[in-house]
Formats: structure tokens, sequence, C-alpha cells
């Protein structure tokens, strides 16, 4: 396998999390496509893994924990680290070494640049982003918020532990006679993407009796202040995270709520 970096040449494909077959991705890119040109400015660096025949099978972002949704002075964090592992398009290399292949690369470059430290989230359910695959790969926990785990691998002795985030006191609004969709977003994650996609198409479909409200968390001050970074609210209750619901679902959840008012 060879590690490479992120170039003109393969950024379409890492726009699209690698799943250029998906019409699901496609959906949801045009969004993370604006993210990575507004990340490299602030510091984006990713690298992508090909298999011995050239094919790009993984990648990892990651970028100053200062300009990511978690507290970490010093620190780099990994958005997310992802080897393909569908039949379709490229193809199922989970099992192959890339993932170790792609953090120790990544650790590597953060320590090149001077970075105290290399903090990520995973999930304490076996799930996707597992954080006990970063634990065996010596990182610590640090921080836990519902299900997800901040976990971190300090580079030097005095490094400091990250922390997630304080949530905001900042809650969405509500419109009297009126459904509120309000929709967080930073365009990093791809099924979050697609969520507030659906949402918003979902609230202008069903028409003048939704208001659908867009925030803009790209720059950390506004995730801070309203305590979010990526989330779908519907008259102030949060919509599911993880697996993106479908857009059928999600018109549902709206169109429920318009048939209470």
């Amino acid at each position: 396998m060879r590690i490479i970096d992120l170039a003109d040449d393969n950024k379409e494909l890492f726009s699209l999390c690698l799943e250029d077959w998906s019409d699901e991705a496609k959906e949801g890119a045009p969004r993370r496509a604006r993210w990575v040109e507004r990340a490299l400015a602030k510091g984006l660096r990713a690298k992508l893994v090909t298999d011995d025949k050239g094919v790009i099978g993984g990648m990892i972002q990651y970028m100053p924990a200062e300009h990511s949704f978690i507290e970490g002075p010093g620190l780099h964090f990994v958005h997310c680290i992802w080897v393909h592992g569908h039949k379709k398009g490229r193809g199922d290399f989970r099992g192959s070494g890339m993932g170790t292949a792609l953090l120790e690369a990544a650790e590597a470059d953060a320590k090149g640049l001077g970075a105290a430290g290399m903090a990520a989230w995973g999930l304490w359910l076996p799930f996707w982003m597992r954080a006990s695959w970063f634990k065996k790969h010596g990182y610590r926990k640090a921080d836990r918020q519902g299900m997800s785990v901040l976990v971190w691998k300090p580079f030097t002795k005095d490094t400091q532990p990250p922390r997630w985030m304080p949530v905001g006191k900042t809650k969405p609004g509500l419109t009297p006679g009126k459904v509120t969709v309000s929709a967080f977003s930073s365009g990093w994650c791809m099924a979050m993407n697609l969520a507030v996609e659906r949402a918003k198409r979902a609230a202008e479909e069903i028409g003048d009796k939704v208001v659908y409200r867009e925030i803009d968390t790209f720059e950390r001050a506004t995730a801070a202040e309203w305590g979010q970074s990526d989330a779908v609210f519907v008259d102030g209750k949060p919509v599911r995270n993880g697996p993106p619901l479908s857009y059928e679902k999600i018109r549902a959840i709206i169109q429920k709520r318009v048939s209470k008012l």
C-alpha cells in the first residue's frame, strides 16, 4: 500500500468520502466539498491510501483542534478515518491494515507540524469509528458525550488532555403557529450533510406551515454559541444522528408536527 496526500486529482473523490458510486454521497457532497475548501484555509490535512494496484481504499482527515468542535490547545483533531468497506464501487478494504497505516501517517505528519498530540472521537458501541480501535493504537479516554468518546495521544509529557466543546446556552427558537426546523451544518460529515439536505427539502416541499432555519457552524465561535456542530431539530427536538434518516422518514417527522398545529 502507499500513502498519498490530498491533491487536486483526488479532491473530488475525497469530498465524496470515496463513495463515487453512491447517489447518497453525491446528494451530500456539495456541502462537504465547500467544507473542504474552507477547512484547507484553516489547516486541514488529509491522507489517502492505495492498494498495490493504485486503487484508493481509505482516507483520514485532521486539523488543528482550535478549528474543530473540541478544546485541545496544541493538538490536532481527527474528524474521521474511513476505510472503504462496501462491496460496491472500489471494494471492501477492511482488515488490510489501511486504517493503521493512515493513522500512523497522520500522527507523523502532525508531529512534524509541531503538534503536542493527536485527539480523535469514537463511539463506545462497536460501530463506525470505534473508540476501542483508537485505544488499541495507544489513545486514552479524555471525555465522553453520550455515545461519543473523546480520545487522545500526547506527543509530549506536558500536553493537556482535550475536552468536548461546552454546550452552548442558545437554543433553537420556535415560531408560533408553525413547525420550526432548525439545521446546524458545518459540512464536514457526509451523514449529517444528508440529514440537513433532506430536512431542508422536506420543509420546503411541505410549505408555508414550516419555517426552515439553517445555522452555518463552520466557524468555531458559532458552534460554541449554540453548542452544536451538526444537528437537525424539529420544534426543538433533535432528529436522530448516526446513519442518516431517509428523506421519507424526515418528512414524516415534520409532517406529524404539522398535523398537530
